[in-house]
Parts: C-alpha cells; structure tokens; sequence
C-alpha cells in the first residue's frame, strides 16, 4: 500500500492505473495529508470480499455453537417439531 496526494492521481491517473494493475498493491489517496480516497484492483477487491464473507461465516458458526452449548438454542428436529405443532402442519 502507497501513499499520493490526489493532485498526483489526478494528474496522471493512467500512471496510478496501470501501477495499481502491475503490482495489485492499493494506492491510498490524500488530501492535506488526510486519507481521502483508497484505489485497488477489482480483482484484489474480490479477493477482500471473498476473505471478508468468509470471515463472517466463520464468526457466525462461532456463535451458533455457543448458543447451542449455552443451550439458547435448540436441535433443529425439536425446533421444526414445534413449529409444525403450532401451525398444525
């Protein structure tokens, strides 16, 4: 990951561009020496998503599983036994 000043990007924005592509590497962008604006490839972009999504499975099945052994939640055959005995199904 770089640092530029968005000035230089929007000088040159084919430079940034064909960079980004050759290196995969993000450009963070700057104004006043604040970050601004963060540029990646859509490709590297995927990938960030893809790892995200994942992770939050992951986070999710974590959860799930103490809930179960915390006993707030049930075993799914007792659960859908109920709900058909509710709705008369």
């Amino acid at each position: 990951m770089t640092n530029h000043s968005l000035t230089d990007f929007q000088h040159n924005p084919k430079y940034f561009v064909q960079q980004i592509k050759e290196t995969q590497k993000t450009i963070v962008l700057t104004v006043n020496g604040k970050v601004e604006l963060v540029i990646q490839d859509a490709v590297v972009y995927q990938k960030l998503l893809e790892r995200l999504d994942y992770a939050e499975s992951v986070a999710a099945t974590r959860e799930g599983i103490t809930e179960f052994e915390q006993d707030y939640a049930k075993p799914a055959r007792l659960a859908l036994a109920e709900l058909r005995k509710k709705h008369g199904i």
